[in-house]
């Protein structure tokens, strides 16, 4: 067969990729983002190619251990020390040899007194990385990516001991976390090239990674940090531990030191008296759960916290699906990584012509069942272990069946092992059942029948999450509808609902899967959140807007000739030159869809969703710009606003905004003198609360917000429009497969 295509020379025979994990030499790469000006993904793992195949063999060999094999212990790093001594040691056993309870690493428990050292070492930043340049930020950055494309075999390695991932589901891993820390610089540089604006990093950073992405999103959390200017200290999940240290000495041995970011395997409890709760803690950075989030902000009500707290994800199987392929991505995004991941499919939602379907019940169940479950150094296995013993609200859902409920496929364990639970279905559950309305980090489906298109969404929505929804269905009508109508972070539309990639599909939430401004990480406003930013100038338009407010503001400005509000002229000034920026903005980066990959067979949509209603709070010692600016940037955003004004508040400013509150005002719009106790009844019915200046925010307003971890933006409004009007929108991603099996149809005529 090959003989006879000796003479095509255009038909390659063999693998078109050359990557070779044995010999690939990364020391002088000069490939990254700093280098090259622009920002590209990093290549996974090709593990079809011979010496791939050997490169994973040599991952277990090193990483496999032996019982009785001497470990390395993980230190507490603090203050550019390595510390060991006087400190507890905490072992950590490889679940994939559970029985023979081979030990796989140790790591040092930190003291209260390590915990606060490294916080006044944060702030003091003797090393001078927050006075640093962008520039040499990102180049570090671009360093430390090399270092991590050099210990891409221990970084698999860790994650496979430790955690339970097979090595494919890690190797992606160590891809993203390579992009982020290309990306993040390279998002520097994007705001800095905004000659109108300086920035430079709010302080201390602490980043509390999750367990269930071990690799990435540690990476992403200290990257953005260090990318925006701070310093940073880490204190990673204990069950992954060992992984996070792994992670910082590619940082260190990179040269950014240890002074700069510091490591500490604490426990919650500690962590949270010394680290949260510390007021030289100027953010956290939190994946984990609301419970979590909310802890921390009854602690600290006034804490800035950038937070993905997980999520109830579902994908909508309609009868207008191709249901083969809709059973291939379930299964893909319910089980792999056992189910763990934030963004698996955990609920089912099937329109009653799927749901009554026998043939589609038995491939579902046949699928399912036929995913091989057990060690992760038996690289047969598309499933290794969970990354806890199963508790909680996973060990209530295999242990439970509610009215009208049965197993598909029961709940069972591989090698008798606690840690290998198989894929579990459960069939027939119910709107506002457990499983209905409770997260799962575990392999359990839960499958519920619909009656429609509609019904189906309505279910979904319901559970109040809102972080990867997914839809299979090959009617462009449903899946319109669905996407306008959902009300989740990332869509998915066609395809899996894991494995977002960073700037092709920004992660992050809505609902109850958000906490903070609800930026994604990996595009470029994630940074924003940890920068201080300073306007030395006004900013560039290229052309002239119209707007109905710009003929309000140029009587404004007329009337000041005429000794009418003289004494905001200076105010009425930066007003029309902030509306043109924000018109040029709205137009150019809020109202339209972005797409940076521009992938043949497969859109991914980037889009700004304006939020429903905003609380303005109006204080003494505001400004006509700070209040109008943004009554301008919700207007022109689409905003509701709910104004409100302090009781007692009697100046100039508020006479003006009553004087000219026909122009500024809609009907949606509400404009209230009120006192705090009753400010804060508004929280309820807005989702997200602006003022102008920090030291307005009283303790009471953090303490009734942290309630319902209600965002309150606490920041100087600003005529750069690329920069204000993020505060009235949410962002959003949309992943939609096209093709059909390779066949992209009529978009094959798409230029």
């Amino acid at each position: 067969f090959i003989a006879s295509f000796e003479n095509k020379k255009h038909i390659l025979i063999g693998a078109k990729s050359t990557q070779d994990r044995l010999t690939e030499n990364w020391d002088d790469y000069k490939g990254g983002s700093f280098y090259t000006k622009e920002y590209h993904g990093e290549p996974d793992t090709d593990f079809i190619l011979s010496p791939n195949k050997q490169w994973a063999k040599d991952i277990r060999t090193k990483w496999m251990k032996k019982k009785g094999d001497k470990v390395e212990v993980a230190a507490v790093v603090v203050g550019g020390e390595d510390i060991t001594k006087d400190r507890k040691v905490k072992e950590v056993i490889d679940k994939s040899q559970l029985k023979d309870k081979v030990i796989c690493g140790k790591y040092a428990i930190p003291t209260a007194e390590d915990l606060l050292r490294a916080v006044d070492i944060a702030a003091a930043d003797p090393d001078g990385w927050r006075s640093a340049t962008p520039e040499y930020r990102h180049e570090m950055l671009c360093k430390v990516a090399n270092e991590m494309r050099k210990k891409r075999l221990d970084l698999i390695g860790v994650a496979s001991a430790e955690v339970g991932k097979i090595l494919t589901e890690t190797d992606v891993e160590v891809s993203e976390a390579i992009d982020f820390l290309e990306f993040y610089g390279h998002s520097a540089d994007y705001f800095n090239n905004f000659k109108n604006l300086e920035f430079k990093g709010k302080g201390v950073g602490v980043i509390t990674p999750p367990w269930n992405f071990p690799i990435a999103i540690p990476v992403g959390g200290m990257t953005a940090a260090l990318a925006a200017g701070n310093t940073v200290i880490v204190k990673p999940a204990s069950v992954a531990a060992l992984c996070a240290y792994e992670l910082c000495k590619c940082y260190w041995d990179a040269g950014i030191s240890k002074n700069v970011l510091q490591y500490v395997a604490a426990p919650g409890s500690l962590a949270g008296k010394n680290l949260v709760e510390n007021p030289k803690v100027d953010f956290v950075i939190l994946t984990g759960g609301e419970d979590t989030a909310y802890n921390m902000l009854k602690a600290r009500p006034n804490l800035l916290l950038a937070a993905e707290t997980g999520g109830k994800d579902a994908t909508i199987v309609t009868a207008m699906s191709d249901r083969e392929q809709a059973i291939k991505n379930v299964v893909a995004s319910a089980f792999n990584n056992s189910g763990q991941k934030c963004s698996a499919t955990s609920l089912l939602v099937l329109e009653k012509e799927v749901y009554n379907d026998e043939s589609f019940k038995a491939a579902l169940k046949d699928a399912a069942q036929s995913v091989e479950v057990g060690s992760v150094w038996n690289y047969v296995n598309r499933i290794g272990t969970l990354a806890n013993s199963v508790g909680g609200n996973l060990k209530k859902a295999v242990e439970t069946l509610e009215p009208g409920e049965e197993w598909l496929v029961e709940p069972s364990y591989a090698e008798e092992n606690e840690y290998m639970l198989k894929p579990t279905i459960k069939w027939g559950v119910q709107d506002g059942s457990f499983c209905h309305m409770n997260e799962l980090f575990g392999p359990v489906l839960s499958v519920m029948c619909a009656k429609d298109l509609k019904h189906a969404i309505e279910l979904v929505n319901k559970t109040g999450y809102g972080l990867t929804s997914g839809i299979e269905s090959l009617d462009a009508r449903e899946t319109d509808y669905w996407r306008e109508n959902l009300k989740a972070g990332n869509l998915y539309i066609n395809r899996g609902t894991t494995g977002a990639i960073v700037l092709r599909q920004p992660f992050g939430g809505m609902g109850k899967s958000s906490i903070g401004a609800g930026r994604k990480a990996g595009v470029y406003n994630y940074i924003t959140q940890f920068m201080n930013f300073e306007e030395v100038t006004e900013p560039k338009v290229d052309k002239t807007y119209t707007h109905p407010l710009v003929d309000v503001i140029d009587t404004w400005i007329k009337e000041t000739s005429e000794d009418k509000h003289k004494s905001f002229k200076g105010d009425f000034s930066k007003l029309a030159i902030s509306l043109q920026s924000y018109l040029k903005n709205f137009e150019e980066e809020f109202d339209v869809e972005h797409d940076y990959f521009k992938l043949r067979g497969e859109d991914n949509i980037f889009r700004y969703t304006p939020l429903e209603k905003v609380a303005l709070r109006v204080t003494e010692d505001d400004t006509v710009f700070d209040i109008v600016s943004r009554i301008m940037a919700a207007k022109i955003s689409g905003v509701s606003l709910y104004v409100s004004i302090e009781a007692n508040c009697e100046n100039s400013v508020v006479s003006f905004i009553y004087e000219n509150k026909d122009k500024l005002i809609q009907n949606s719009d509400t404009i209230v003198r009120e006192s705090e106790k009753e400010f804060v009844k508004c929280f309820p019915k807005v989702v997200r609360v602006i003022y102008a200046n920090e030291s307005s925010v009283s303790n009471f307003v953090y303490a009734e917000a942290a309630k319902t971890a209600l965002c309150i933006i606490r920041a100087n409004a600003m005529m750069e429009g690329r920069l204000e009007l993020l505060n009235f929108y949410e962002e959003q991603s949309i992943s939609h497969s096209y093709h059909r099996y390779g066949n992209i149809g009529a978009r094959a005529l798409d230029k």
